[in-house]
């Protein structure tokens, strides 16, 4: 990978316009943080993944561009001209970086699976209480006696391993498949609504390595996306603003297939992204 030098004015409107862009997003976050209230929707992204707000306000370039009049201190060392992302770093990554390329590109040729209608949220819930559920401040739509009786009529087909841990007890022999880490590769759709916020993991792992207007994209994906997750739970968010997608009923099911096609589809450029990235990091280590 040959080096590029950003002069110093190009690099600083690239970093504040991704600051800005961050910022937008953190907002709310941080002040609810600072006040002790919780956001089931608009939170996950900071309490589910170990990326922390002031990680994802941080811009790189990515590998292989120096900084003119670059910051000195890690991850960046001195290269002619400037800074640049320490080269030892991704030495170090390259095995993860690997593995990480070979689900994204097994994601990838698998066609999107569009039957599983969101029942891995109450399958998470399934035969608890208001008060052993997760988001215990939400009230669920149906008792929990009714919200039972959707999970074991319609089933559950979750292939997401980090979606299934999260299952009750009682409800993980009814889904159809036992996904374990191992199995990832081989169980990863493009339809899979976590595997598409998944990509912002894979991004952020990726860093610096990769440029941050690449994690900025994914993370935005993943908020969306993460709407439609509560938006079909058996959580009642109307007083967030959320109207559900009532998948218990034909309707509802329809709407949520829709909308994860959509999400598949918006999916498909930034897993390619993130494939290239890959493979071009992998070429140079």
């Amino acid at each position: 990978m040959s080096e590029k030098v950003l002069p110093t004015e190009r690099w600083r409107r690239r970093q504040a316009a991704h600051e800005a862009r961050v910022d937008h997003w953190l907002g709310h976050h941080l002040a609810r943080r600072r006040d002790g209230v919780k956001h089931p929707v608009e939170d996950f992204l900071f309490t589910y993944y170990s990326h922390r707000p002031a990680q994802l306000r941080r811009w790189h370039p990515g590998f292989g561009v120096v900084l003119a009049d670059g910051p000195a201190q890690p991850p960046y060392v001195t290269a002619a001209g400037g800074t640049t992302v320490d080269p030892e770093l991704l030495r170090r990554r390259a095995d993860s970086i690997r593995w990480i390329r070979d689900l994204l590109a097994a994601t990838a040729s698998r066609p999107p699976q569009l039957g599983c209608f969101g029942l891995h949220e109450w399958a998470m819930v399934y035969r608890q209480t208001q008060e052993q559920v997760r988001h215990n401040a939400w009230p669920l739509r149906l008792s929990p006696a009714a919200t039972a009786q959707v999970v074991e009529e319609r089933g559950v087909r979750c292939t997401h391993f980090d979606a299934y841990r999260f299952f009750t007890e009682p409800a993980r022999p009814l889904n159809i498949l036992t996904p374990t880490r191992d199995r990832q590769p081989e169980l990863e759709q493009p339809g899979c609504l976590h595997a598409t916020m998944d990509l912002y993991k894979w991004a952020y792992k990726l860093s610096p390595l990769v440029p941050s207007e690449l994690v900025a994209d994914c993370f935005e994906l993943s908020r969306a996306v993460r709407e439609l997750d509560m938006q079909a739970s058996p959580y009642d968010l109307a007083d967030l603003g959320y109207e559900p997608v009532r998948i218990e009923t034909p309707e509802g099911r329809a709407a949520y297939a829709l909308r994860q096609k959509d999400f598949a589809e918006r999916a498909a450029p930034l897993r390619a992204r993130l494939i290239e990235a890959c493979d071009t990091l992998l070429a140079t280590a």
